[in-house]
């Protein structure tokens, strides 16, 4: 549904979320490397974050990345946006470019059902409820690379 760089920008933001805490930055490296993400590639989606104001960067020693506001503050949907845009949550199930409430694709109705469920989730969902499920053991998910 999301693009690559919208998948590693979530990923990020919910690794920045759980480690800047105590205003303490995250180094692009660090985060590269725990979540295998290609740095380069990383280092042009937080850019992208940091440009529509959901990242704040800073450069020196103690440089890195830290969210913007917080973490209760930032959705899910905002971080999509920034990144994919929302016309996702506007497109064709199966991808026809003129499918609309006017002009339905066989399964136009239904999938439109379930893509507004879909973007109500990610615009209800803050970073904070992520992460604490993360803390809480309640997500099975690691956010660090297994050796």
């Amino acid at each position: 549904m999301f693009s690559k760089s919208c998948h590693y920008g979530l990923q990020a933001m919910i690794y920045i979320a759980l480690k800047s805490t105590g205003g303490k930055n995250v180094d692009l490296t660090q985060i590269a490397t725990e979540l295998d993400i290609p740095k380069h590639f990383l280092s042009k989606i937080l850019q992208q974050l940091v440009k529509n104001q959901l990242l704040q960067s800073m450069k020196g020693p103690t440089g890195g990345f830290r969210l913007s506001r917080p973490s209760d503050q930032i959705t899910l949907v905002q971080i999509i946006n920034a990144i994919d845009g929302l016309d996702i949550f506007n497109q064709c199930g199966i991808g026809f470019k003129d499918c609309d409430d006017d002009h339905p694709c066989p399964i136009h109705h239904d999938y439109k059902v379930v893509r507004n469920r879909i973007q109500h989730l990610f615009e209800t969902k803050t970073l904070l409820e992520l992460t604490e499920d993360i803390e809480s053991g309640d997500s099975i998910i690691s956010l660090t690379k297994t050796v």
